[in-house]
């Protein structure tokens, strides 16, 4: 836990932020790369787009090493987490009676867009996390043999149970079906490796834990998974030819930019890059021991003040993210946020209760002075 304030992140004393699970500040040197950015298109217009490409392809390397992909070519810029759901559900060649499996706790996300496939004779198949002590077990539980895809968050976003995508992925290969990860309330805080947990597609946004702005995310896909993917948007960016303007015959681009149908977002990529730079310099095995120990720290103290409750640590289960709700046993959630948001303390109201979610820069002090604001 940080003992000073860090520099990337000089919120005033009035303010604890613990809404990163929602939309996160910008450190610092963001910042600092969209004013660059922006300075730069205003004096010279685009004389420094070769600059900004390798900008965007730096972005590219580094999201790769975040995720531990085989190869930068797996990896897509998307505007966000649903517009990659979207392309694998609407890429898939569906037939009648096929299943989706997943839980009952996902974000709307990567719940909408299954539940839309049902015009096509697709069912989506919830499994409650909560019922069993082995929550990857509820999902097996629910699969059969027109089960045709597993979707699940790495984290959930209302309850920070974290899965064993390990063992999720390793059922999906023994069975043959596509493994999807929505990784948005993982990435940026807490380890991940795609190659360890064999998933076909992953998708996140990084404007939570990766602490870049919103409207840029990456979309992962396996050279077998993504030809697998019926394209559903078309761009002058999107085929192997990409930069001969000519009308020529085209194909498909065999690499994940074949889903970068047009102009790339170069501010958001030039911030995102800055805030990744931040947590790769830091190492995220650092990062995440740091935003572990916050989180602990607070469930301890919230669990020993009279009339709270922790609703997202259940029994003896250890801190699995830095994802904590809890709750007032006598004022009522809304009124307990208003006041907590009146006071500086940045949170939301989820999973029945108020989620905290601090990230690896807080000081312990920070997190005394958001305890500090918790009426009694």
């Amino acid at each position: 836990m940080q003992q000073t304030i860090h520099p990337e992140f000089p919120h005033p004393d009035s303010l604890v932020y613990l809404n990163h699970a929602a939309v996160a500040p910008l450190p610092k040197r963001a910042g600092e790369a969209i004013i660059r950015f922006a300075n730069e298109n205003v004096e010279r217009g685009s004389q420094c787009y070769p600059e900004w490409l390798q900008t965007e392809k730096t972005l590219h390397q580094q999201l790769q090493q975040l995720i531990n992909a085989p190869l930068v070519a797996d990896i897509a810029l998307v505007k966000n987490t649903s517009e990659a759901l979207s392309m694998v559900a609407y890429g898939l060649d569906w037939h009648s009676g096929d299943n989706v499996v997943s839980s009952d706790e996902e974000f709307p996300s990567n719940r909408i867009v299954w539940q839309s496939l049902s015009r096509f004779g697709v069912s989506f198949r919830e499994a409650n996390l909560t019922k069993t002590s082995s929550p990857e077990q509820a999902l097996f539980d629910c699969v059969d043999h027109q089960t045709r895809l597993l979707t699940i968050s790495s984290v959930q976003f209302s309850s920070g149970i974290r899965l064993d995508l390990e063992a999720i992925g390793a059922f999906c290969k023994q069975h043959g079906i596509l493994f999807c990860v929505d990784a948005i309330q993982s990435l940026g805080v807490q380890q991940f490796d795609v190659q360890a947990c064999q998933a076909d597609f992953v998708m996140a946004d990084g404007h939570k834990w990766m602490l870049g702005p919103e409207g840029l995310g990456l979309f992962y896909t396996t050279a077998d998974a993504r030809d697998q993917l019926q394209l559903t948007q078309y761009g002058w960016h999107m085929i192997e030819q990409c930069g001969v303007y000519d009308n020529l015959p085209w194909t498909i681009a065999g690499s994940a930019r074949r889903f970068e149908c047009g102009s790339s977002n170069m501010l958001g990529i030039h911030a995102l890059s800055a805030s990744l730079s931040l947590l790769l310099e830091t190492g995220i095995d650092q990062v995440e021991q740091a935003a572990l120990e916050c989180a602990e720290y607070l469930a301890v103290k919230i669990a020993s003040r009279l009339n709270y409750e922790l609703v997202s640590v259940r029994g003896n289960q250890n801190i699995q993210s830095p994802i904590l709700v809890f709750k007032h046993n006598k004022i009522d959630n809304s009124r307990l946020y208003q006041q907590l948001q009146d006071r500086g303390v940045i949170c939301a109201m989820r999973g029945g209760g108020i989620r905290f979610s601090p990230h690896y820069y807080h000081t312990q002090a920070q997190l005394d002075s958001a305890m500090a604001c918790l009426p009694e």
